[in-house]
């Protein structure tokens, strides 16, 4: 990578910003929360959003390679990190630990399963976004930013949200499959509105890229 090519930074940039969010929402992911009343979700769905749009303007600047490559990349980093912290979780805490054994485990001991399918929905998710991207790409040529940024979204978050709770929390007997639907419906629309609200964030990304990068890069 050649760090005076400004195309060689952004995408640094947005590979960062990509690999942390979803290291972020993996981390966060095993606290539940309800929102507005109406449904529960793990905390990290509001991150996921910020994911996809960031999934487009990799696709949209570096291809369809890049963001696959990235997408394997980002899972083994999370799978890393999982071991790390399964083993940070057998070394026992000095008695004078500010943090004890007890209270580091509940907060990094997720449940398997959770781990599960959530690297399985991120990896399905993507490589339904990308194909989706591409597809719409294709029928409309570099115009309609927002269709095939949208429309990709609209896709894998379905297959993000549904597979990621059925493996989570309905095959290990958490949720019924009554409880399933409805939180994975409301947890579905929520990231849809997320993802029209953040429409003028991808125009922002796109103008701010094409701005930077000269054309000949």
């Amino acid at each position: 990578m050649d760090f005076k090519n400004k195309k060689d930074i952004v995408f640094l940039v947005l590979a960062g910003f990509f690999v942390s969010n979803a290291i972020v929402a993996e981390i966060i992911g095993g606290k539940l929360v309800n929102f507005f009343g109406l449904f529960t979700q793990s905390i990290g769905i509001i991150l996921w959003p910020v994911v996809f749009l960031l999934t487009d303007l990799i696709n949209e600047h570096f291809g369809k390679d890049g963001v696959r490559k990235l997408t394997f990349i980002t899972v083994g980093l999370i799978i890393y990190i999982y071991i790390i912290l399964t083993i940070a979780m057998k070394i026992p805490a000095v008695n004078f630990s500010p943090v004890n054994d007890a209270v580091f485990n509940t907060v990094f001991g997720q449940s398997q399963w959770i781990i599960i399918g959530s690297i399985t929905a991120f990896i399905i998710s993507q490589l339904v976004d990308v194909y989706t991207f591409w597809l719409i790409r294709k029928a409309t040529g570099k115009y309609l930013i927002w269709l095939r940024a949208t429309g990709s979204t609209i896709i894998s978050q379905l297959v993000d949200t549904f597979v990621v709770q059925f493996i989570a929390f309905v095959i290990p007997g958490y949720w019924s499959l009554s409880d399933f639907i409805e939180n994975a419906t409301y947890g579905y629309v929520f990231k849809l509105i997320v993802a029209v609200a953040l429409i003028p964030l991808i125009y922002l990304g796109h103008f701010l890229i094409e701005k930077w990068v000269p054309s000949d890069e």
